[in-house]
């Protein structure tokens, strides 16, 4: 094991302690104005200001330490200029935690109905009513900085990795676009973190991660993966990115919470994560276990007397079994949602958990081929 003594002041609200490292895993403590964030971490998605059928309450008792929420619906609904006359989304939502913001490039890529592209902007129509708006690398900093996350996000385009012909124009605009996203930044206490793109193309890769790690960006994301392309493809660029970005500034793969994506993360030297996927499993009656995800629709759980998971110790599991969540289930009773919620975030927050341990121990190599070996990432047929 290699324990670093390595701490990095980014700024006066902001710093980054590396603890440990395993190869490339490495465990670490960025200090926000909000709180100490350990990492590894995951982050649950409250897009709309608020975690899927979870309240601030059960997020705390999961031990959730950074929220996510979105800037373009918040944008649009209610409004950023309300929320910050609110208090800023930590008042307005009741999270005293960490919290992050993306910066609304991939919806108003992925969402919205019509969008034209420029290298200003982006002039897009509301998914909600067609209304037209404008988003630039100064808007989007703006609105940003009315919500109050810790961590903010710089404007980019997610283009599809897979069209070779157009990647590189979209990761020059989006080198052009952090550029201005650091100059229009104005509060001391908000992480601007700038995003690397390039699709799977390891020279775009390379070349995107070179000129955002000589910005003085306060952290890095890496996006545009997760998207469609391969495992080994993810992986390849990773390990790319990765052995680029400074050491001393934390790393956010953008969209990922798979637990064996997590695993594969870590393992390439990624610190934080966040997906929707736990709590969009959950309203699908799915859930994480250490073999892998099941499914409690299944027949077979309507008289099984155990908890989802015999080793968790989730609210959950330690109250419910799964044939009384079958039922709810069944019953389209909307506590079923609330408590798979619960246990499918309590899982990967706790696995988050082992992980910092296991490179704290220097046994991440073992514990990650353990974890991979057992966990089966689609359910097995008939679940």
């Amino acid at each position: 094991m290699e324990i670093s003594e390595f701490s990095f002041t980014i700024s006066p609200m902001f710093e980054f302690q590396i603890t440990a490292k395993n190869n490339r895993a490495r465990t670490g403590i960025f200090t926000t104005p909000h709180g100490d964030l350990l990492m590894p971490l995951f982050a649950p998605v409250g897009t709309q200001a608020t975690v899927k059928t979870l309240t601030p309450e059960h997020l705390k008792d999961i031990n959730a330490t950074l929220v996510l929420a979105n800037t373009y619906h918040l944008y649009l609904r209610p409004g950023d200029e309300l929320v910050r006359d609110l208090g800023g989304l930590h008042r307005f939502m009741q999270w005293p935690r960490p919290m992050l913001t993306d910066s609304g490039g991939f919806q108003v890529f992925s969402l919205s109905q019509t969008r034209k592209i420029d290298d200003d902007g982006v002039t897009f129509k509301s998914h909600i009513d067609g209304s037209t708006h404008r988003f630039t690398p100064e808007k989007s900093i703006a609105i940003q900085e009315n919500l109050g996350a810790d961590i903010i996000m710089a404007f980019d385009e997610c283009a599809d990795p897979n069209n070779g012909t157009y990647i590189q124009q979209s990761m020059q605009r989006t080198h052009v676009w952090a550029e201005r996203c650091l100059h229009a930044k104005v509060r001391p206490d908000q992480a601007l973190f700038g995003i690397v793109q390039g699709g799977i193309s390891p020279e775009l890769r390379t070349q995107s991660a070179q000129f955002i790690a000589s910005l003085d960006f306060p952290g890095h994301a890496i996006g545009g993966l997760s998207v469609g392309e391969t495992k080994a493809e993810m992986h390849s660029m990773l390990e790319i990115v990765n052995d680029i970005l400074p050491v001393g500034k934390p790393r956010y793969l953008m969209g990922v919470g798979s637990p064996e994506d997590l695993i594969n993360g870590i393992l390439r030297g990624v610190d934080i994560f966040d997906c929707v996927l736990p709590t969009r499993l959950a309203r699908h009656s799915a859930a994480f276990t250490p073999a892998g995800r099941i499914n409690l629709m299944n027949a077979s759980y309507a008289h099984d007397h155990t908890p989802i998971d015999e080793t968790c110790f989730c609210y959950t599991c330690r109250n419910f079994t799964r044939a009384y969540l079958r039922h709810l289930i069944i019953a389209k009773e909307m506590l079923a949602a609330t408590l798979l919620s619960i246990h499918n975030i309590h899982f990967l927050v706790s696995l988050m958990k082992s992980s910092r341990q296991a490179i704290l121990e220097n046994r991440f190599a073992s514990f990650s081929a353990d974890f991979l070996h057992s966990y089966q990432p689609r359910p097995k047929r008939g679940e």
